[in-house]
């Protein structure tokens, strides 16, 4: 019959019975995603993103300094060569007043910190001052640069006034220390006599009188030879003033030290 479909024909567009209910089962069994993947998975989000932020701080810092370091290079390469030259030079300078300072410390560092040091720098001190407070008092021998004075008296009237006035103008002139004939002149050394018979510190002296004195010998010698000084005020009297200037005179007439009758050192 023309109108009847076979038995086993079914339309294209339907589909089986059982296969609605079979893909919700297949929805049904997938496993939602667990807590670990999620906390993981937002973990490695946030380190991702910390790592973008540090290679743009990176990278925003190596341009800045490859910007300065243009900016510089621009400067120097347009400045003048005496300007270079003066930075050059300033650079230099600023280095050695380091390392001075440097070394200074060290030093005052070592000189701190070694006591051996500090006793032998104080044992020293102290005897250079002594020597030096023995050349003054007249105690120790001493030899440098001076002059020799020979003053001739054939009249006899050369006054211990005259002599007394050597001594003082000598002083005056920057003698360090001197000796008259075999007599060492100190603080309190005295001129006593009279006209021609001369005597200091209580020892007789002789004409032609001999003064070796320890000092610049210029200065010396130009103190003496002042216009009415004394050499004209010698001469005045009939005697005469020879002055023998050089590198290396010896004073080696020794005084005794005056013995304190009231002093005593102060302990405190």
């Amino acid at each position: 019959m023309a109108d009847e479909k076979p038995a086993d024909e079914q339309p294209a567009d339907e589909e089986p019975a059982d296969a609605q209910p079979a893909a919700e089962e297949t929805a049904a069994e997938e496993p939602r995603p667990s807590l670990w993947h999620r906390v993981r998975h937002h973990r490695r989000d946030r380190l991702a993103a910390a790592l973008i932020g540090v290679l743009t701080l990176l990278l925003g810092f190596a341009f800045a300094v490859q910007v300065r370091s243009n900016d510089t290079d621009v400067t120097y390469s347009g400045a003048r060569e005496e300007d270079l030259v003066r930075i050059l030079d300033d650079v230099n300078a600023r280095e050695d007043r380091l390392r001075a300072q440097i070394q200074e410390q060290r030093t005052a560092l070592e000189q701190l910190t070694d006591t051996d040091s500090q006793s032998s720098a104080a044992l020293a001190e102290a005897q250079q001052r002594a020597t030096e407070l023995g050349i003054l008092n007249g105690s120790i021998a001493a030899q440098g640069e001076g002059l020799t004075m020979t003053i001739t008296d054939p009249d006899g009237r050369i006054s211990p006034a005259i002599m007394l006035n050597t001594i003082q103008e000598l002083r005056g002139a920057g003698a360090e220390t001197m000796q008259v004939d075999d007599v060492r002149i100190g603080v309190s050394s005295a001129v006593t006599g009279t006209d021609g018979s001369l005597s200091i510190d209580g020892t007789a002296l002789t004409a032609p009188y001999v003064v070796v004195v320890i000092g610049d010998p210029q200065v010396l010698a130009t103190a003496m030879d002042i216009p009415g000084g004394v050499s004209a005020t010698v001469r005045g009297k009939g005697g005469d003033v020879r002055i023998e200037q050089s590198e290396l005179v010896v004073v080696d007439a020794l005084r005794p030290l005056d013995q304190a009758q009231y002093a005593e050192p102060d302990d405190n």
